[in-house]
């Protein structure tokens, strides 16, 4: 690669007090092609810096106001201008001078007066590495879009299996295939009301908000292990059968709980276990599978609890929306959190 070439179009500043010096250079630099950028103070630089964006700096160290050094110290402090190369020139070639240029962030040391082939070389060296280095990471910029993209794949692709088998075990149930959607529709309804309460405000963020709405869905996924024949019984159950029926709970948390990866999908896969393991739980401690009661149960089981019940009433029972809030308001401080539930009953007519 000759000096034309490793120049190329790159913008080069020469910051020295000198005009004789900045002219030399001046010269060398438009001699490899490349656009040399002037100025003769350490202040004019940084604005001729945030001008040009250059691919390079040379400066002189001895200069009045602000010095070589102080210049170098301020372009690697900033994380807009770290990366540029800096080389110092100098009429000194003090071993101490040079190292404390180096411990600075300074990439080179050139010592004058001014040798044509020297410059271009040790310029032409540094402005490969810059580019190398430039070109290196937009590379593991772009590796990195691309992973974050692939792992997005993955996820969603592991949601769309999590939420087929919640279909599976919708259907066993002989809830309607709409019944998701709706659980999932009306879950977000409610905790959007809640974030505007008092109560509620500082528990539920929309992000909180979105994750309720994509976990809800999964709260009966566990009734894949349930048989068929417990699942579509139309009369009551024995002791051992709805000992058997409440495992979904467990069923449901295990299942999820045993997909927890090393990022954000924890997020979503940690909110549908808690869901999927305490949807049954009572406010007044009756439900299972825990017997947790109040504040011990997570508050996405809560909601979820109240949505859920008021979607199978209104859904497989064929209740009216008054029906169906009439009869949750019988249990109201023994089944549902009373404060949910007011505002359920408030926004009950937004509900799907």
């Amino acid at each position: 690669m000759n000096d034309e070439e490793r120049g190329g179009s790159a913008q080069i500043l020469i910051v020295d007090d000198l005009e004789t010096n900045r002219y030399i250079l001046e010269e060398i630099i438009r001699n490899m092609g490349a656009c040399p950028v002037l100025a003769e103070s350490g202040e004019e630089a940084l604005k001729k810096i945030r001008e040009s964006h250059p691919q390079l700096i040379l400066t002189d160290i001895s200069m009045p106001g602000m010095d070589g050094y102080e210049l170098c110290r301020i372009v690697k402090i900033d994380k807009e201008t770290k990366n540029i190369p800096v080389i110092f020139i100098s009429a000194y070639d003090n071993p101490k001078d040079i190292i404390k240029g180096f411990a600075l962030g300074g990439a080179d040391y050139i010592t004058k007066p001014f040798i044509p082939e020297v410059v271009q070389a040790r310029v032409g060296v540094h402005l490969s590495l810059h580019e190398a280095n430039t070109e290196l990471k937009e590379m593991n910029r772009r590796l990195q879009v691309s992973v974050t993209e692939q792992l997005k794949q993955i996820e969603q692709e592991k949601k769309n299996v999590l939420y087929a088998l919640a279909g599976i075990a919708a259907g066993n149930s002989c809830y309607k295939k709409e019944h998701i959607e709706r659980l999932r529709t009306d879950c977000r309804i409610l905790a959007q009301a809640m974030q505007l309460s008092p109560m509620f405000e500082d528990k539920i963020s929309d992000a909180y908000i979105d994750m309720i709405e994509l976990a809800a869905p999964l709260c009966d996924i566990g009734n894949i292990g349930i048989p068929l024949e417990l699942l579509r019984k139309k009369g009551k159950f024995t002791d051992e059968e709805m000992a058997v029926v409440q495992k979904h709970t467990l069923i449901g948390a295990k299942l999820l709980g045993d997909l927890y990866v090393g990022n954000d999908y924890n997020d979503f896969i940690g909110t549908a276990a808690d869901i999927a393991h305490y949807h049954h739980e009572n406010w007044d401690g009756s439900g299972y599978p825990e017997g947790l009661k109040k504040e011990e149960i997570p508050l996405a089981a809560q909601i979820v609890s109240i949505v859920e019940v008021y979607c199978a009433l209104t859904d497989k029972k064929n209740y009216s929306r008054e029906e169906a809030l009439k009869i949750m308001s019988e249990e109201t401080e023994v089944k549902f959190n009373p404060a949910i539930f007011q505002i359920c009953r408030k926004i009950s007519r937004q509900l799907r």
